[in-house]
């Protein structure tokens, strides 16, 4: 995707563990419009374009519900393209009476929702990045009511067809245990910089004056554990850099503050200190 190749660092796909393979392949399917990509009997591809994929399930041998009070996925956040698709898939939320969460943040306009294994999971679309408010180097941001009135008005009587094909993964929001240590990780070690602080309870973060790439909260507790490797959730998700040479600058810094970076089926891996595995990937 060609979006993710203008030098800056974007978070690429999601790979979750599921308790119910077929359950969670007809809820991305019906309810959030992935197309499947390509499937086997553990696991599945999911597309939006249909060449490349942004989300993968996948149903381990043993696999636990998801535990309270662990770090861990917040949510995964699906960028679409614009006002007038969020607002489609509003209307066909609401077909489906399902619950949703809403807010307005400035910068963006948003829905949340959780997939059957209680993985959170939004979906936005931005407002002109030239509308955003700065303030010594940090974003505003809020949590507004939605206008669902307002964005219901720009589908004009067109119909749901599931998530374009200009879809992309705008954000990862993650449980941590410390943010400080996670953002000596991120920021001195992957290449973000902090642009925007809720308190000592979060931290947000991204490359390129973007409002956000990666979202980091405390809210399952500060030193919160780290989930079962059983546990229904986040398996791994991926970072896109711009060539193998940012890869290598990144490796480097990370070695240089004493996280591990291992090379596996082709890729470069590591971990943060709340324990979520990266993937190092490039366009």
């Amino acid at each position: 995707m060609e979006f993710h190749c203008d030098g800056h660092i974007y978070p690429g796909q999601v790979e979750l563990k599921v308790e119910n393979l077929k359950r969670s392949i007809l809820f991305y399917q019906e309810v959030i419009g992935f197309r499947i990509l390509e499937q086997t009997e553990t696991k599945a591809l999911l597309t939006a374009n249909g060449q490349t994929s942004l989300l993968t399930i996948e149903q381990p041998e043993s696999v636990i519900q998801k535990q309270p009070h662990t770090t861990g996925l917040y949510h995964f956040a699906l960028l679409l393209p614009n006002r007038t698709e969020l607002g489609k898939i509003l209307n066909h939320f609401i077909k489906l009476d399902l619950p949703l969460g809403a807010s307005d943040h400035l910068v963006s306009e948003a829905l949340y929702l959780n997939d059957p294994d209680g993985n959170g999971i939004e979906i936005y679309a931005d407002r002109p990045a030239a509308t955003w408010q700065w303030e010594n180097n940090q974003v505003i941001m809020v949590t507004d009511p939605l206008d669902g009135d307002s964005l219901l008005k720009e589908v004009d009587g067109e119909d749901w067809q599931g998530l374009p094909a200009d879809t992309i993964m705008g954000h990862i929001h993650l449980h941590v245990s410390d943010l400080a240590k996670d953002a000596e990780f991120y920021c001195k070690g992957l290449g973000f910089d902090i642009v925007s602080k809720y308190g000592g309870q979060a931290l947000f973060i991204s490359t390129g004056g973007y409002h956000h790439h990666i979202g980091l909260n405390t809210w399952a507790g500060v030193g919160a554990p780290k989930p079962s490797e059983h546990s229904v959730g986040l398996n791994w998700y991926s970072l896109i850099y711009p060539n193998g040479e940012a890869i290598q600058a990144a490796i480097t810094r990370l070695q240089k503050i004493g996280a591990v970076v291992k090379k596996e089926n082709g890729f470069f891996l590591t971990k943060d200190p709340s324990g979520h595995n990266i993937r190092l990937a490039g366009c």
